[in-house]
């Protein structure tokens, strides 16, 4: 089956961990993996929510509170700017939701979004909560417990399919804050057209994905320089 053409006013921002942490929001990896010296294992895990649903909830709730308190940055302005002249579509994998609050309209939440609870039996029951916490006793309209709407550890990150469609749709890709290396970034990025502008912005990087250019700095400092560049000249370049 030929691929989808090529749309000349696609962009698609790829969005890691490293871009909310520049809005003051901590990483997994930026607590050596623990919380209140829980193992994240413990409290973002289907299993773990298995075990102590409590747990998961106070974890998330804790979670949820920093997001809602935390600002969008330079970089997310600069990319909901973006849509002043092209097709813009923001795959994240992040569960904040600084790119909408940015003025971003067209994001897709690989991992799920802290703003939203979910049925425990049924994943397209979902509720909008905002910044409120989820607790024991909860229920949705089919009486199971409420559950963050997040892809835990040993879930399938959810719109793989339209995430790799608009990637081989689009004329430029620029990843911000993710090294690329965890799946499912690494095999998504694979997906974008040999004649595709591809840049990777970010601090933390071991390998660059064949045929990314690497700029190595912040996000707030050089995303918004490209995406002026790219608004002033009303194309994609490479960087």
């Amino acid at each position: 089956m030929p691929k989808a053409p090529i749309n000349p006013q696609k962009i698609v921002v790829f969005s890691g961990a490293g871009i909310s942490a520049e809005s003051g929001l901590k990483t997994f990896r930026d607590s050596n993996g623990l919380w209140e010296n829980y193992p994240v294992e413990v409290v973002a895990s289907i299993n773990g929510w298995r075990n102590n649903p409590e747990l998961v909830l106070d974890f998330y709730n804790q979670r949820r509170l920093d997001a809602a308190n935390a600002t969008p940055n330079k970089a997310h302005l600069a990319i909901a700017e973006l849509e002043k002249k092209f097709d813009v579509v923001v795959i994240t994998q992040n569960v904040d939701d600084l790119h909408e609050r940015a003025g971003s309209s067209n994001v897709i939440h690989l991992h799920g979004n802290l703003t939203q609870a979910r049925s425990s039996i049924d994943p397209g029951l979902i509720y909008d909560i905002g910044s409120a916490a989820i607790h024991i006793g909860q229920t949705c309209g089919l009486k199971s417990q409420l559950r963050p709407n997040i892809v835990f550890f040993g879930e399938i990150p959810y719109f793989l399919n339209e995430a790799k469609n608009h990637i081989i749709e689009a004329a430029c890709v620029l990843a911000v804050g993710s090294s690329l290396v965890v799946e499912p970034a690494a095999s998504l990025l694979k997906k974008a057209r040999f004649h595709a502008a591809k840049t990777l912005v970010t601090l933390d990087v071991d390998k660059v994905p064949f045929g990314f250019k690497l700029q190595r700095g912040k996000a707030t400092e050089l995303v918004p320089y490209f995406c002026q560049r790219w608004l002033s000249a009303g194309k994609f370049t490479n960087t």
